[in-house]
């Protein structure tokens, strides 16, 4: 296999209220097998689901929380792996579960060390 960056996705959000069990249960069924099927392609690494409980570690402590809304609830990951960010967001974009109200929030591994020099997600904006 040619190859690949590596992508990490972060299962957001919640089941759709109105959607009937037996729906969601089918949306599940076919991510596992989309999921499975992909791995062994070798275009996914498998991830984790996320139990609900979780703490904030701060300079201030550790509290309970963060409470996220809905919408930024973090419920799983996993990565993907493609040649750019285009080709990991379209391999996600066939994810079952979006039909029943997730979102997958996509976001390339960087393949270097942090450094204070260099411009990076913790980088302030000025």
């Amino acid at each position: 296999m040619k190859e690949h960056a590596e992508f990490l996705v972060l299962s957001r959000g919640q089941w759709d209220a109105d959607a009937p069990t037996e729906v969601i249960q089918e949306a599940i069924d076919r991510f596992y097998a989309w999921h499975d099927r992909l791995a062994a392609e070798g275009h996914l690494r498998p991830g984790q689901r996320l139990a609900p409980e979780r703490r904030l570690v701060t300079r201030q402590g550790v509290v309970d929380g963060p409470y996220a809304e809905a919408k930024e609830v973090i419920g799983g990951y996993w990565h993907i792996l493609a040649a750019d960010l285009d080709a990991a967001a379209a391999i996600a974009a066939q994810n079952p579960c979006l039909a029943v109200g997730l979102a997958f929030e996509i976001r390339p591994i960087e393949p270097v060390c942090a450094s204070a020099s260099l411009v990076t997600c913790e980088t302030p904006r000025r």
